[in-house]
């Protein structure tokens, strides 16, 4: 059954052609910041040391990118913190001024990079809308004439001759980004607002969203929310350390944003999440490594939803014995068995297992929903063996589409409706 309120996606419409004219345009952009590498928070550091020399370090916010955004065109710009997003973002609405290169900005353009930027507490909600249509370019009878329009889209009716200051902060959000809305621009720079209000409210913005762009407007959307990169955009741009490192079609660069995004080194972390005395040395034998790999056989740590697990596990035999028993059980974040696997490994001639080292190489079916996973290994036998490593290793199973349970398991459904043909 449906879920009351649960919000909703309409198709988006289809991508302007290539011919389009660009809506904007970048050219070889460069844009650093100095920083000082040390600070001087007090006037009596500055009198007591008038000349001394103050050091810097070149920050490269971006390095020399170009793209196009064409009219009509629904655009993401994604990147982790600290990627040169924001920066870009500024500099198309003219905030900084670049240290070379050029922007080309067809249209009249509105920038909303932080909501509800420029308004007054001490006013009521009806003064502050006319007030930051003003700002917007519109004429005071403009926007008096819209601003009904304004406090019901928010759904602040009863509250729209309360000072500000007396607004929870979800009131004050919902009341910028019904200003938002009214602004009759070419071009829009929108920076994380969708998650706004609750589920009834988001499904409105995700239809004025809609609406806006089956008139033909631009919008250039910077957000960490991969969800709305599919949902919304007609294409994508990944930025990392101030470069362009993918764009294109909006799951290629989700998928490229979050092995990006968990691609960093986690042995240290692993380190200290694993007790001591889990991990004494074992008997008998070693587990000399156990990794996640690709298809390609090279070490990683992201698996991509429904994508199948590739592990190796090098087992160091300590003594001769003719027969093992290796188990490994998936875990989550929250030390749940997912699921066990189990490879008994035996010599073929009945006798000790020749050489020291075995290789376990296995492919897993991937049920697992979006996040952190570790891996315990037990080595087991008989003839004097017995190791145990706890968490032996870690990856992060990431996708566009999280799953509410634990496991996300695939599965093919039908249904009958009476009086209906069969679907």
């Amino acid at each position: 059954m449906p879920v009351e309120n649960e919000l909703t996606i309409q198709p988006i419409p289809s991508a302007p052609g290539p011919d389009a004219p660009p809506a904007i345009r970048v050219k070889d952009l460069h844009k650093s910041f100095r920083i000082p590498t040390q600070r001087v928070d007090s006037l009596k550091e500055r009198a007591v040391h008038p000349f001394a020399t103050r050091e810097h370090r070149e920050l490269h916010a971006l390095n020399g990118i170009s793209f196009e955004i064409r009219q009509g065109e629904f655009f993401g710009i994604v990147g982790r913190n600290g990627s040169g997003k924001s920066t870009l973002l500024k500099l198309l609405a003219s905030i900084y001024r670049a240290d070379s290169g050029s922007i080309e900005i067809a249209g009249r353009l509105a920038p909303f990079i932080e909501l509800g930027v420029g308004f007054n507490h001490d006013l009521t909600a009806r003064e502050n809308v006319v007030l930051n249509g003003v700002m917007m370019g519109l004429t005071p009878r403009e926007m008096r004439r819209r601003l009904d329009a304004v406090i019901d889209f928010a759904e602040l009716r009863e509250f729209a001759d309360l000072k500000l200051k007396n607004y929870s902060s979800g009131m004050m959000v919902r009341l910028a980004f019904s200003v938002m809305m009214e602004a009759d621009a070419d071009v829009l720079l929108i920076d994380e607002v969708l998650a706004v209000g609750d589920a009834s409210f988001q499904q409105k913005c995700a239809d004025a969203f809609h609406q806006m762009k089956a008139e033909g407007k631009t919008i250039v959307l910077v957000t960490h929310e991969m969800g709305a990169v599919d949902a919304y955009c007609h294409r994508a741009m990944l930025l990392s350390d101030g470069d362009i490192k993918h764009a294109g079609d909006p799951a290629e660069v989700s998928r490229e944003y979050l092995k990006l995004n968990f691609a960093s080194e986690l042995n240290s972390e692993l380190e200290k999440t694993i007790p001591a005395e889990e991990n004494e040395p074992g008997e008998g034998a070693d587990l000399a490594g156990l990794r996640i790999v690709d298809e390609e056989g090279e070490e990683t740590q992201t698996v991509e939803m429904g994508d199948p697990i590739h592990l190796e596990a090098e087992i160091e035999l300590l003594r001769p014995v003719p027969g093992l028993h290796v188990g490994l059980v998936v875990a989550n974040a929250d030390d749940v068995s997912m699921f066990e696997l189990s490879v008994p490994i035996r010599s073929k001639d009945g006798d000790n297992i020749k050489g020291r080292k075995v290789t376990v190489s296995a492919t897993i079916q991937n049920p697992l929903s979006p996040g952190r996973h570790f891996i315990h290994c037990g080595i087991q036998s008989p003839f004097g063996v017995s190791v145990f490593r706890s968490k032996a290793a870690t990856f992060v199973v990431f996708g566009t589409h999280p799953s509410k349970g634990i496991i996300a398991p695939e599965h093919e459904y039908e249904y009958v409706i009476e009086g209906e043909d069969d679907l």
